[in-house]
């Protein structure tokens, strides 16, 4: 008899979840919870690998919940640009496939791993995670490029937090070989032999918020939560609680307060995140 109630009561809220997905949200919001059974301002459980690419140069995967994030990075010596003679330069790509959620199909990037691509490009400067200058080998003659290609497996919303972690514990992964320029031929030669990793200058991390009904704050959505919310924004921030980053792609305004409360709680996270990241790094080393 308990089982045959049970059954009923899943079905139930199945049914009631698929019929009125908002409505079904908003029973569990206004008990300040949510359906995954997280509190409001509550992050799913991350975790993080790097070196897990072993053709790449510097990798990392992360986890957010269901959401995985897988980024490569390759290293190429090229030219620098006229414009910019002593300095290299970072190149990000997002890839959201069809292999991760059914929402996206097959052909050139669309409009969301387009946005995303640019949002990370703007951390990468605004952040001075790397400075460019870092990347020359021989000013006007020579520099690194970073190819920082960034591909989610597994999609259930809050990529961008993800890609992130994922960019700065590759960068941080990343290990490039010693160049020298011969100065009779003018050929770059490569020693694979000796590596030395990158300088980290900042380690930015942010946290993704969304807002239902114009009013109730959460973070870290999920995939369907980000569906029914009617305002997105991530905030970045730096290890000395710099501000980095606000990205708002349109919807319903925030008040002062509000935002306040989303900087704060981002600058609580990227001390998380940079704690989870050295962890791993120095378990990696251990482990060698």
């Amino acid at each position: 008899m308990y089982g045959a109630v049970t059954s009923l009561l899943c079905c139930f809220h199945l049914t009631y979840r698929i019929a009125e997905p908002l409505e079904y949200h908003r029973s569990f919001l206004k008990e300040n919870c949510r359906p995954d059974g997280r509190g409001l301002s509550e992050f799913r459980t991350t975790t993080l690998n790097v070196g897990s690419i072993s053709t790449a140069d510097g990798s990392a995967l992360v986890k957010i919940g269901n959401t995985t994030i897988i980024c490569g990075i390759k290293a190429e010596l090229a030219n620098p640009t006229a414009e910019a003679p002593g300095k290299g330069y970072i190149v990000p790509n997002v890839d959201l496939p069809p292999l991760c959620s059914s929402r996206f199909r097959p052909g050139p990037p669309g409009e969301q791993a387009q946005a995303a691509s640019q949002f990370i490009a703007d951390v990468i400067e605004s952040s001075e995670v790397i400075k460019a200058e870092d990347l020359c080998v021989d000013r006007g003659k020579l520099c690194w490029v970073l190819y920082c290609d960034i591909m989610c497996l597994d999609y259930d919303g809050n990529i961008l937090d993800a890609c992130i972690i994922a960019l700065l514990a590759a960068l941080k992964n990343t290990q490039l070989p010693e160049v020298t320029v011969n100065k009779e031929t003018c050929s770059p030669e490569v020693n694979l032999e000796k590596r030395q990793r990158l300088h980290i200058h900042k380690h930015p991390a942010s946290a993704s918020f969304c807002v239902f009904d114009d009013s109730i704050l959460i973070v870290d959505p999920t995939a369907e939560e980000e569906s029914l919310s009617t305002a997105h924004l991530t905030v970045v921030t730096d290890e000395g609680g710099r501000l980095c980053s606000v990205h708002k792609p349109g919807g319903t305004s925030l008040s002062g307060e509000k935002l306040q409360e989303c900087i704060n709680r981002a600058t609580a996270r990227q001390r998380e995140i940079h704690k989870l990241i050295d962890k791993v790094l120095d378990s990696v080393k251990t482990m060698k």
